[in-house]
Parts: structure tokens; sequence; C-alpha cells
């Protein structure tokens, strides 16, 4: 489940710092170039869910939802630092789309009356330990290059796609369906993005965490 991928991916990273449905789900959230896609969202997402029943969440779910939620802040902080650091507007473009999936997940927490595991909105704060660990692996390693940071994108992006592909997969509910496939979408093309960045850098970018097939699928 998450919490092996998120301890893979630290030892990877640790390891390796040279590196790299409805009417409703029709904006993709994220677009690099299109950040009034992500606005639109919002507000789609608030109308279509509230004509959905709301059902009992299990454990699981839950669980998932929650750590979601940070997961989208880790990404956004992560992009935060290193904007500031080589002032790269893809990670500036990304960094708002990110603050824009964690809006759509907090809509879900308040819609289940759930305690927001986001106590602390401040660039680096994490209730979830992992989180906190690899917020300093990734931010360490992108302030080495230009061309890690870029592949610390990708690699982000990656992880919240096998991650959503389970929170999928592991709900029956509607609107937790409906909101993860929208976070599916912009994560797709936020990878897109970086590795499009990363080929005006020179650098032919290699799936870290997905399959071959499962990347190729999402190029194509």
């Amino acid at each position: 489940m998450k919490n092996t991928l998120l301890k893979t991916a630290i030892l990877l990273f640790v390891g390796i710092l040279t590196l790299g449905i409805s009417s409703c789900t029709s904006d993709p959230i994220g677009v690099f170039d299109d950040l009034a896609a992500s606005e639109r969202f919002g507000g789609n997402s608030t109308t279509c869910l509230d004509s959905i029943e709301i059902s009992d969440l299990s454990e699981e779910e839950t669980a998932e939802l929650l750590f979601m939620r940070e997961e989208e802040k880790l990404a956004r902080d992560v992009y935060t630092v290193l904007y500031a650091k080589w002032n790269q507007g893809v990670f500036n473009n990304i960094s708002k789309a990110e603050q824009q999936h964690m809006d759509a997940l907090l809509n879900l927490i308040e819609r289940y009356d759930l305690e927001d595991p986001v106590e602390n909105n401040e660039v680096g704060a994490f209730t979830n330990t992992d989180l906190a660990t690899l917020y300093t692996t990734l931010t360490q390693q992108g302030e080495l290059s230009l061309v890690d940071a870029l592949k610390v994108g990708a690699a982000i992006e990656e992880i919240d796609i096998l991650d959503l592909y389970e929170a999928i997969e592991a709900t029956d509910n509607e609107d937790l369906k409906i909101v993860y496939n929208n976070l599916l979408k912009g994560s797709e093309n936020h990878l897109n993005s970086f590795v499009r960045v990363l080929g005006r850098n020179g650098v032919t970018y290699s799936p870290q965490y997905l399959t071959q097939a499962q990347y190729d699928e999402i190029m194509n």
C-alpha cells in the first residue's frame, strides 16, 4: 500500500541522488499551461458533489483520503522550494495546480466531517512522518541541479499516479472516484510537462516508478 511505496521511494531517492465518469470530470486539473482549468474544476466539483448522496467511508477509504491530502501538499511544497531555487516556470505553475488538488480533497474531507491532517499549512510541515522525511529528501535532491529538480518533479507525479490508481480501485463512493479521477488527469498532465521540460534540457526521461507500459500509455 502507500506506506510501502513511500518507504521504497525514500530508499531510492537516498541511494540515487543523481536521478530521475461524467460531465463533472471534463476539466483536467493542473494542466501545465492552463491554470484556468484547475480553477474551473474547483467550482464544478463542488456543484457536482452536492448532487451525490453521501455514503459511509470505510477505514481504508478514510485513510486514503487523508493521506492523499498531505501527499498533494508534499508536491506543492517541493515545487514551491524548487521554483525559488531554479526560477523555472513549470514548478510555479504546477505548485499552483497542486493547491487546487489540495482544495478539492479538502472539500471531500469537510463533506465527510473528517479532521484535516494539514494542521499546519506552512511549507515543509506534515503530520505524516514518512511524508516529512520524503519532503526533506526530495528538496535536497532537487537543489543539486535543474535536471535533478525536474526528475524529482516527474518522480512525484509518478508516485501520485500510482497512489491514485490504488485509491480509485479501493472505493465504491462516486464522489471520491470523481475527485480522484480528476486528480489523476492532473498528475498525468504534470508528468507530461516535466518530461517535456527535461527534453528541452537534453534529457530523455525513463519512468522511475511506473511500468514502461503505464508510462507509455500516459505519454501517448
